[in-house]
């Protein structure tokens, strides 16, 4: 296994608020880990500690390094986006590109500018002047440009409308991944990157509550639109959830054989968001 991330019981406090409780994960190289929480569930923490934004408690190693006490030689080699990330106000893009270019040895100007191209963004404009999903789409520019093994993206499309989002998720398959590189992605929007994930991290109050690659997903769970005859039939084979959708009857099952399956209704294979909120209410209740 080539691990990029080997995390190990990492723990963060904040006063009262456990925010990382006892975290532990590998990610291996080439994959698209979505990580999928609610708010203040340690997503934000978690992405910080793996960047060296903050220093936790436990055993951490990202390529290779101690993020906290090797970030400078980290960085060379991973790229952050934060939702929470701004630009000089004062500055023209095309400065901040020459800029860029000379404090960071692996970053294109070239690759930045073909992607500010199909944006239509004039690079001679103050980033003042721009709008908010304008200023999203320069940060990201600068960012996908950099030549980095670990693309780390905290709610990267916030602020743009959903044909940039496309767009944006279109050029990382296209344009940027590929065996070598692995992107860990936090977002809301789980329904626009499902298709492009090859593993999922549900957390919640600082735990990981489930650690999956999308085919072992694909392989334990399943959702079926039960026939009215049979929803008692259902219940009885004790699913995680059950939903009425327009007098529908929809049940999410875990590691049912599909043939019990297939007589019930018609069976299809379970949405990560639909998962998400079924393994919440499972911690609620």
């Amino acid at each position: 296994m080539d691990a990029v991330i080997k995390a190990k019981d990492l723990r963060k406090s904040y006063r009262k608020t456990q925010a990382l409780n006892d975290v532990s994960l590998e990610v291996e190289r080439g994959r698209i880990v979505g990580l999928i929480g609610p708010n203040g569930a340690g997503k934000t923490t978690l992405l910080r500690a793996l960047t060296g934004l903050l220093r936790v408690d436990g055993d951490l190693d990202v390529l290779g390094q101690h993020p906290w006490s090797e970030r400078v030689k980290l960085m060379r080699d991973v790229a952050f986006i934060a939702d929470t990330a701004t630009l000089p106000k004062w500055a023209r893009i095309n400065q901040i590109l020459t800029y860029t270019e000379a404090v960071h040895p692996n970053f294109s100007r070239k690759r930045a500018e073909n992607f500010l191209k199909q944006t239509g963004i004039d690079t001679s404009r103050r980033i003042k002047t721009l709008s908010k999903g304008m200023k999203v789409q320069v940060h990201l520019a600068l960012v996908m440009a950099i030549d980095a093994s670990l693309l780390v993206l905290d709610e990267p499309t916030l602020g743009l409308d959903i044909l940039f989002r496309k767009t944006f998720y279109t050029n990382l398959l296209n344009d940027y991944f590929d065996e070598n590189r692995t992107i860990i992605v936090s977002t809301h929007q789980i329904e626009e990157i499902e298709h492009i994930l090859t593993d999922v991290v549900f957390i919640n109050q600082g735990r990981i509550m489930l650690d999956s690659s999308m085919d072992d997903i694909n392989a334990r769970y399943a959702t079926v639109a039960v026939k009215r005859d049979n929803v008692e039939a259902a219940r009885k084979l004790k699913p995680i959830q059950e939903n009425v959708l327009l007098g529908q009857h929809v049940f999410l099952f875990e590691g049912v054989p599909a043939e019990k399956l297939q007589s019930l209704g018609e069976v299809s294979p379970t949405r990560v968001a639909d998962l998400f909120t079924a393994k919440m209410q499972e911690k609620q209740a």
